[in-house]
């Protein structure tokens, strides 16, 4: 089979690189020939663990090309797969305009029968507006040329990406037709060959169970933040209690762990898409409103701490932080709760030292002010006032505390993601705050002390 997939960021490379591996030919296209350019050369502009390696490979034996060109992507076609970017804009809407581009040029340039299906996020209705538009540009032609619509989500984790396409843990399937149904089965057998289930639907379920998703997990997230935080005013340990209700099966143990906050390109985005779609309806998702708005809240929680710790005092003092990526295994910076940290103690005066073993080129286009970008972690604690922790990278979990101890001018550590324990921090003579377990409490670390919160969120968005 042919497969040809319009866009290559994130999700339409992984997805383009992927279906190579199990022996389709893919096309995949971008209207930035310097990315197709570098593609060729088996460039991987993102960092994905294992994606360089399959893309070079699946380049070398053919299976995988790369052009500028939508009309020479679909000749000879089974399937066209629209992965293009749908940001929020400011209303919270998913901008759609890059879908429907896709659209048009599908219509103008489509000769024999073929499937095109949504992968980008989009709205509930999008793939028929992708119908209407390609129908619209055929009836310009006075050409008949037959064609189906189809909904195929993506439920890609960046750091896990190719795992989680080649061993997903289903596959959504939408469609209005069995033609549809039978090609869009034809490509994903080799996953059923595994076991892995194909649920077929309508479309504007298919398009809805994505948004679903990601907004329950955005929801947990928030809700064992803000437990966290009562935890610490009433004395309590999240670790013990997220351990508690973790091995309950009706809960699980899955994104029930504390921190700074969700980011990323999908959970900010998807949860705002999924409000604004309900408001259009005049209906109100007040849970995932509570959910956004803990979300912002916690983005604060560090620096509140930091800022209560030395009684506002921060002008002048260095800071290193460890961690720029929203996540570990990933460059990926956008709404990263780091930048709200550290943008908020430049604006105070600190000076930063940081470092990410992957993410520190990602943020110097985003970060300006009294920043030096270290080449490893001990070097970022040189003569720095405190530690603080905003991702959780393995390469964190068992540093050399004596050294830390030694490079820092005090034995203080703000730990966003609570990756050490209480006790052996204490015995080893460190102050050590984290999220949702600390004795002493302040009611002001979970308050959002400063009109610069929300109006940074939304800068980072």
């Amino acid at each position: 089979m042919n497969i040809s997939i319009i866009g290559t960021g994130y999700v339409g490379l992984v997805s383009g690189v992927c279906l190579a591996e199990t022996g389709l030919n893919v096309t995949c296209v971008d209207i930035d020939s310097n990315k197709i350019e570098s593609l060729k050369k088996g460039e991987v502009p993102i960092y994905e663990p294992g994606l360089e390696e399959i893309l070079i490979r699946n380049t070398t034996q053919n299976r995988l090309s790369f052009t500028t060109s939508i009309k020479d992507s679909l000749a000879n076609c089974n399937a066209v797969f629209i992965a293009v970017g749908t940001p929020p804009d400011f209303e919270g809407n998913a901008d759609l305009q890059y879908v429907m581009n896709v659209a048009e040029e599908i219509g103008k340039h489509l000769n024999q029968y073929l499937v095109v299906v949504t992968k980008s996020t989009v709205p509930v209705g999008t793939s028929l507006k992708v119908k209407k538009i390609i129908q619209n540009e055929l009836k310009k032609r006075r050409v008949e040329v037959p064609f189906d619509v189809a909904s195929n989500p993506e439920f890609l984790k960046e750091g896990n990406a190719i795992e989680d396409f080649l061993k997903p843990d289903r596959i959504i399937i939408g469609v209005e037709t069995k033609s549809a149904e039978n090609v869009m089965r034809k490509i994903y057998k080799p996953f059923v060959v595994n076991g892995h289930p194909i649920l077929t639907m309508d479309i504007a379920s298919s398009e809805m169970t994505k948004y679903t998703a990601n907004a329950m997990l955005a929801t947990r997230i928030s809700f064992m933040n803000d437990i966290a935080n009562l935890c610490e005013l009433v004395g309590a340990n999240v670790d013990h209690v997220r351990m508690g209700i973790g091995t309950d099966p009706r809960i699980g143990n899955k994104f029930i762990y504390p921190g700074t906050g969700y980011g990323g390109s999908c959970f900010p985005k998807d949860v705002k898409a999924l409000i604004k779609t309900a408001r259009d309806y005049d209906y109100s998702l007040d849970v995932l409103n509570a959910v956004e708005e803990v979300n912002n809240r916690q983005k604060t929680v560090l620096i509140n701490k930091i800022k209560n710790y030395f009684d506002n005092e921060i002008c002048n003092k260095t800071f290193a932080v460890w961690g720029l990526a929203f996540k570990p295994k990933t460059d990926d910076i956008r709404e990263a709760p780091a930048l709200v940290v550290i943008k908020e103690l430049l604006k105070m005066g600190a000076k930063i030292n940081v470092y990410d073993p992957i993410a520190m080129d990602s943020s110097k286009g985003v970060l300006c002010g009294k920043i030096v970008y270290c080449s490893n972690s001990y070097d970022a604690c040189q003569n720095a006032d405190a530690l603080v922790i905003i991702t959780e990278w393995a390469e964190f979990r068992t540093p050399n505390f004596n050294t830390i101890g030694k490079l820092l001018k005090n034995k203080l550590v703000f730990d966003g993601r609570n990756m050490y324990d209480t006790n052996d921090m204490r015995n080893m003579g460190f102050e050590y705050l984290s999220i949702g377990r600390n004795s002493q409490h302040n009611p002001k670390d979970f308050q959002i002390i400063t009109p610069f919160d929300s109006a940074s969120i939304k800068q980072n968005a």
